[in-house]
């Protein structure tokens, strides 16, 4: 870390000009690091509390919530006016604006760090899934994953300006740290593209191992992007600058989901989480080597560095909880309660200039209740997908909507390209019939993300003189399910 520039970072404030993003993604290796301070914000955008958390870097600890949305079955009504399914994240290069996504309601909403308020809403396209600024801050990139196109915002009105057509299903964008070229992968079709942000011109493809990107992050240094691959649990790495080439691809993990990077004094990293195992990888830059797997929590999903490079925070999604790393040890050193189903999430050093940054914000309320299960294989019924821990390979989340929950499985350890049921058995062996509550197809990693609605904690836990039901999965579909292979874990 850089700490021959910490002295103007200590010094700077609202009259003087401090480096954009502290050494850190998404700026340059060049600019000062930015130390850990009262300042800071840890923002996570809550799928199923339609909540932002907003979390205290120094002390680890929740100072509230910023509520989008209410929860279900409130937000079914025709005429319900908030967002649904929050999810996406990206923030501004002046600090002062987080853009925060929401799936179900195809909307940006930009809300002020400063105050925590609302500034505006803009609604785009179908199922838009992550949003980021460029560096210059002129125009904010919106990947439109329901349909074709990046929807291009302007900076400061937030209003769409332009599209540009790439292959169907934009996962994500982020930018070059000289803001030249904006990088896009593919949720549904196995090609990332390099687009030129001054003219909006695609200039590069890159071939994707398979079609499930959901993350791509650029290295500082200006010389790597890094994409993960959801559904084969694999990472690629290629060139930055022209010809665009690979430079890696290798396998990392059933559920790869998020990649990120720290800087510190012993190199850059790239920190990737693995859902499937509840881990994070980390990797050199240089040599691609892994020196680490940290054990984190249930379904790591998104992750984000701080200013200085000294932590990584981490969104655990089938944990309502967000956790700190410690870059040089690698260890975690920090768990809090956060929001429902955390997706992305994002560090902003000097997020709050002044004052203690309550403004706005509410206690987590519903948002902070959920029930979590784990299944278990049955013996010689699973296939132990590569990788996938032989004890518990599936977390189970059941988050509090009031009356009924969402259930979310991050199922790991079966066939891959299989059909498989979900189901509640009368019962703990998965005897006596079943009943089926969804249906779902595992990838070629033998992986899974399930979801299911209803008052299933009551059944599952036998509460209110309720007779009890046990959750399994079974192979097959609904009309006929085969084998139990997974049961509740007690």
């Amino acid at each position: 870390m850089k700490r021959s520039f910490l002295a103007l970072a200590l010094l700077a404030g609202s009259a003087l000009s401090v480096p954009a993003f502290a050494g850190q993604v998404p700026g340059a290796a060049s600019d000062a690091d930015i130390p850990i301070s009262h300042r800071d914000r840890v923002y996570t955008a809550e799928q199923f509390s339609n909540t932002v958390s907003v979390t205290d870097p120094v002390d680890n600890k929740l100072v509230g919530v910023i509520r989008l949305g209410d929860p279900q079955p409130g937000n079914f009504s025709p005429l319900y006016k908030g967002q649904v399914l929050v999810h996406g994240m990206g923030f501004s290069s002046d600090h002062k604006t987080i853009a925060v996504v929401s799936i179900g309601s195809n909307s940006v909403t930009f809300i002020d760090t400063a105050t925590n308020a609302v500034k505006h809403t803009t609604y785009v396209g179908r199922s838009p899934h992550e949003v980021f600024f460029t560096p210059d801050g002129n125009e904010v990139w919106v990947t439109v994953r329901g349909e074709d196109y990046v929807s291009v915002l302007d900076g400061k009105t937030f209003e769409e300006k332009t599209r540009i057509k790439v292959p169907a299903g934009p996962g994500m964008q982020i930018f070059s740290p000289d803001g030249k070229y904006g990088y896009v992968c593919s949720s549904f079709n196995p090609e990332t593209v390099v687009i030129t942000v001054a003219d909006h011109q695609i200039v590069g493809h890159v071939k994707q191992d398979s079609p499930f990107c959901p993350n791509i992050a650029a290295t500082p240094d200006g010389k790597q992007v890094w994409f993960t691959l959801k559904d084969t649990g694999r990472t690629q790495v290629f060139n930055a600058q022209p010809p665009f080439n690979m430079l890696k691809s290798f396998e990392t993990g059933p559920i790869s989901n998020h990649v990120n990077f720290a800087h510190n004094a012993n190199g850059t990293f790239a920190y990737i989480t693995i859902g499937g195992l509840n881990v994070v990888k980390v990797f050199r830059t240089d040599d691609f080597s892994q020196v680490a797997t940290i054990p984190v929590g249930k379904l790591p999903h998104g992750l984000w560095p701080s200013g200085d490079g000294s932590r990584v925070y981490v969104g655990l999604e089938n944990a309502d909880a967000v956790t700190a790393i410690d870059t040089m040890s690698n260890k975690v050193i920090a768990t809090s309660a956060i929001g429902q189903a955390p997706q992305a999430i994002a560090y902003v050093p000097n997020a709050v200039p002044e004052g203690d940054g309550k403004q706005g914000l509410q206690a987590l309320g519903v948002a902070g209740q959920a029930t979590h299960l784990g299944l278990v294989a049955v013996q010689g019924k699973t296939a132990g997908a590569k990788g996938a821990k032989e004890e518990g390979p599936t977390s189970v989340s059941l988050f509090d909507q009031g009356l009924i929950q969402v259930l979310q499985a991050s199922v790991t350890g079966l066939e891959p390209k299989q059909p498989y049921v979900l189901a509640l058995a009368r019962q703990p062996n998965g005897e006596g019939g079943l009943e089926p509550l969804a249906v779902f197809m595992t990838n070629p990693a033998g992986s899974a993300i399930v979801n299911a609605t209803g008052q299933i904690r009551q059944v599952v836990q036998g509460e209110d003189k309720i007779q009890r039901r046990y959750l399994v999965i079974a192979q097959g579909n609904a009309a006929k399910p085969g084998p139990v292979v997974q049961v509740q874990q007690e």
